[in-house]
């Protein structure tokens, strides 16, 4: 019996009788004294005696068993099995009915810590609940765990990336921000207690290409390492991530899996991270099979837990036994993994009275319940980004005479998962939440039009005849998990989930063609994706364009709530969309140059930071305190925002920083602040950010943050600075600047 389920069915009186200190059973005589309680289950000890007290009762063998990432039940110590692989990118995945909130890179868009928050946190009571049913049917089983493998922050580097939809974005600052927030949400705030782990990952410099990840050596430098790559890990560490997975790759020629730089001098000594590292799954195989730095497992083992791995995703660590037999590893460095572990498990409350931990309470009701629901549908809608709206002719009347929904994605549940996805019972498609949305004596037409990646066999149908008679024409085209996602999960993607051509499917925009030649009424697309579409045609046939990702179970409600004018669409896009391929630099180059909205020269066809709403924001003149600043000292950045237009709205004000006199090349502009707020009509509200001086400082050639005195400019609009944002309709920026002294 493990221990958890153990203390479910004894009083304390009873099991403090159940164990002995030394692990072995011993029959008691009524005459006897009871058996003082090991010190690993007095829950008035400190967590790391406990850990300790546990560790000195283990064999070396029992301990290796809890090196796997399905660790083995000691019975003797009524250690309980426990499964540590779970997902929950958005939404407790693989395991059945969870709530399914919009793909990680729709949450992004939000730019909404709170809403980030406040989604974690439901995604955390799902788990605990299905844990704990679980637990009482005795199941282990991977996906069923407290310990999640998420969030990916990894840097959306290049748009070609199929895993990039499950990112926070380009930005360093921005993907820190919202990967803490979901952090916080995801563990709670019980001083003693997680309710669930989080995960930062793929540790580090980790970004395609998909195909070849298993044997990729990622070349970077130490300036792009530490500008670009490093900086959203330290930000999680600093929210205190309780789990850190290390990538695939090699970095400059180190698998990131052995290499005592990222995984010891930088993540454990000089950022001092105290929770527990994870290989991701098999990559230890890839030491020996494919990047070929070690000779076989028992080498790779080695190399692995000896520079800062303390779990195998995988087999490998099968063999730690036989590594500290051969004296390739010490039985000091097993106990200092194994402590890590058991630490995690201990703030998990397995190995205490389930009375003692509020987060056993949460019963199985709260999945995918109502409240959850209502929530998915706010970060959908949250999520929806309005790229273009020509004369206004969104949103739509919900009183209109007659609507065709054409195009592949209009049905399909498919485009609202993305990947690493639960499961619900009531899955809203975008053409059903258009249905419910129109008023009755409305009509709504559907016909599907045109396939997701291939051309018609034959002809078009009838779509575009019926396009001539609609009021509006709603083309919901894009691509899907199909097209774009892991490696092994996009069957219609010939590159193993990447995108190397970032255009529409060319089918479907000569379809668009077609509906735009058959009509003169409102032609509005909608496009789902979880990566940047480059779309200069859709943009110039289209009267209205919206880009809503991957938005989840209620996707299609959110899609309607924005196309009928029952909210303003207030996304922002938090990854440039390219013009053309052009604008890229090679796929497999690392270094930063040409690279998103801080290093590129082009103008893109949509910028970072970009969404239009249905209404207009106008920005005072900012102020900056104080102008002439000392080393150490803050600056703060005040701006009034006015909402000018006449519908009710929400604005995502962002600050930038540049730094004008650096010794060495600096980003073009880095977001350092933003804030989403509510505006209703003619209101204005006065938005403050503060400039840290870590925020001033610069990384040179040797990777070293430091402070140069100089001017800096301070930009803050409603999108990132370009003439281009401002060509799409966003608000005039404003900028100021103040001066760092020596």
């Amino acid at each position: 019996m493990n221990t958890c389920r153990m203390i479910r069915t004894l009083n304390a009186a009873v099991f403090v009788t159940a164990l002995v200190h030394c692990g072995s059973v011993q029959a008691e005589s009524e005459s006897e004294p009871a058996t003082p309680t090991p010190m690993y289950l007095d829950t008035n000890r400190p967590v790391e005696e406990r850990v300790a007290d546990l560790i000195a009762q283990m064999t070396l063998e029992e301990k290796v068993t809890q090196f796997l990432h399905h660790s083995k039940a000691i019975d003797r110590l009524n250690v309980p099995a426990y499964h540590w692989w779970s997902e929950c990118l958005h939404g407790v995945a693989r395991a059945g009915r969870a709530t399914v909130f919009p793909q990680a890179i729709g949450l992004a868009a939000t730019f909404d810590e709170d809403l980030i928050s406040r989604v974690a946190s439901c995604i955390g009571d799902e788990a605990r609940a299905k844990y704990h049913a679980a637990e009482r049917r005795g199941q282990h089983r991977r996906y069923g765990g407290l310990t999640f493998w998420t969030p990916n922050i990894n840097i959306f580097r290049d748009p070609r990336w199929g895993r990039g939809q499950e990112t926070y974005g380009e930005d360093p600052f921005l993907t820190g921000q919202l990967g803490a927030a979901f952090v916080r949400g995801l563990q709670g705030d019980h001083p003693r207690y997680l309710k669930a782990a989080a995960c930062a990952k793929h540790f580090a410099v980790h970004s395609g290409p998909e195909a070849i990840r298993h044997q990729f050596d990622a070349a970077v430098s130490p300036k792009d390492l530490h500008e670009t790559y490093l900086p959203a890990f330290k930000s999680l560490v600093d929210a205190s991530v309780e789990g850190v997975m290390c990538a695939y790759n090699r970095v400059n020629g180190q698998p990131c899996c052995g290499c005592k730089t990222l995984l010891t001098d930088i993540l454990r000594n000089e950022w001092g991270f105290e929770g527990y590292v994870v290989s991701d799954c098999w990559a230890l195989d890839d030491m020996h099979l494919r990047h070929k730095v070690t000779a076989s497992a028992l080498e790779s083992a080695a190399l692995a837990i000896n520079n800062g791995v303390d779990l195998n995703c995988g087999h490998v660590f099968s063999k730690l036994a036989e590594a500290v037999q051969q004296g390739l590893v010490s039985e000091a460095t097993i106990d200092r993994s194994l402590a890590h572990l058991l630490r995690t498990q201990f703030r998990l409350g397995l190995f205490d009275p389930p009375e003692m931990n509020p987060y056993t309470a949460i019963g199985p009701e709260v999945v995918d319940c109502a409240k959850h629901r209502a929530l998915a549908r706010e970060a959908a809608v949250k999520s929806i980004v309005l790229l273009k709206n020509r004369d206004n002719v969104l949103p739509l009347r919900r009183d209109i005479g007659d609507v065709l929904v054409v195009g592949p994605n209009a049905t399909s549940v498919d485009v609202l998962l993305g990947n690493y996805y639960g499961l619900s019972s009531s899955m809203v498609t975008i053409l059903e939440g258009i249905v419910d949305a129109v008023e009755p004596g409305g009509s709504v037409r559907y016909w599907q039009g045109c396939m997701l990646d291939q051309p018609n066999a034959g002809s078009l149908g009838w779509s575009t005849e019926g396009a001539k008679e609609a009021d509006a024409v709603i083309a919901v085209l894009g691509i899907s998990g199909l097209l774009e996602g892991e490696r092994g999960t996009a069957l219609a993607s010939v590159h193993q989930g990447d995108r190397l051509d970032l255009n529409l499917p060319a089918h479907q925009v000569d379809y668009l063609r077609k509906l735009r030649a058959a009509t003169a009424k409102p032609l509005i697309v909608v496009l789902t994706g979880g990566s940047p579409i480059a779309m200069p045609a859709v943009h110039e046939l289209a009267d209205a364009v919206l880009f809503v990702w991957y938005p989840g179970e209620e996707g299609g409600n959110a899609v309607a709530d924005v196309l009928f004018g029952n909210a303003s669409p207030a996304g922002r896009l938090p990854v440039t969309f390219p013009r053309s391929m052009d604008q890229l630099p090679p796929y497999d180059d690392y270094r930063m140059t040409g690279r998103t909205y801080r290093y590129a020269q082009q103008e893109p066809l949509y910028p970072f930071g970009f969404g239009l709403a249905y209404t207009t924001f106008d920005y005072g003149e900012v102020q900056v305190s104080p102008k002439a600043a000392r080393p150490g000292q803050n600056v703060t950045v005040q701006v009034t925002v006015t909402n000018s237009g006449n519908t009710p709205g929400q604005e995502v004000i962002q600050m930038y920083l540049t730094d004008v006199e650096a010794s060495v090349q600096t980003p073009r502009w880095s977001l350092q602040g933003f804030q989403r707020i509510d505006l209703q009509p003619g209101q204005s509200r006065s938005v403050t950010f503060t400039v840290t001086p870590e925020m001033m400082a610069i990384v040179d050639q040797t990777g070293h943050r430091k402070l140069e005195s100089g001017t800096f400019r301070v930009t803050v609009g409603g999108a990132s600075p370009g003439q281009r944002s401002q060509g799409l309709g966003a608000p005039a920026p404003v900028t100021a600047t103040f001066d760092l002294a020596g």
